[in-house]
């Protein structure tokens, strides 16, 4: 009788991962935002091919107002946060926001440039059963690329 009621439970427990694909429940496990932050959801698409082929590139940060010459770069990270009680990781932009930049004078006559300046990318396995969630400051965007891998290994030659 134990054993059965164990079951159950750890059957109930798993609901919500077999209803992913009716409505949010996934998503329904993590938090809103806190205040004075946002969360941003990436819901990836299925891929033809083996997903092991491909990784997902995440930055930070914000469109700014540059000389257009010098590299600007923030100081935020992105780190991976477990989700108590379900298995689930999600991850939240941390740092102050700080942009620093190389030191060249640009030529003279060189307009400013609005550019996307962001911070330390995170890059994880791709995964389109899962949403990624991230919360962030208030102001910040989030943008993402998706990396693939060739289709096949190419040989090393001794050397």
């Amino acid at each position: 009788m134990r054993i059965r009621t164990l079951t159950t439970t750890a059957l109930l427990s798993l609901l919500p991962l077999f209803a992913a694909g009716a409505g949010n429940a996934p998503l329904d496990a993590f938090p809103d935002a806190q205040a004075g932050a946002t969360r941003f959801v990436i819901h990836l698409p299925e891929m033809a091919r083996s997903e092991e082929h491909y990784a997902l590139e995440i930055v930070a940060g914000r469109v700014i107002r540059t000389d257009g010459v010098n590299r600007a770069r923030m100081d935020t990270v992105i780190d991976p946060r477990p989700l108590e009680g379900w298995g689930f990781t999600y991850y939240v932009v941390t740092g102050t926001g700080q942009v620093a930049s190389t030191l060249m004078a640009p030529p003279p006559g060189i307009e400013p440039v609005e550019a996307f300046v962001h911070g330390t990318p995170l890059r994880l396995p791709y995964n389109s059963r899962m949403p990624v969630v991230i919360y962030a400051p208030e102001g910040f965007e989030l943008r993402y690329r998706i990396w693939a891998a060739a289709d096949a290994f190419l040989p090393v030659g001794e050397g």
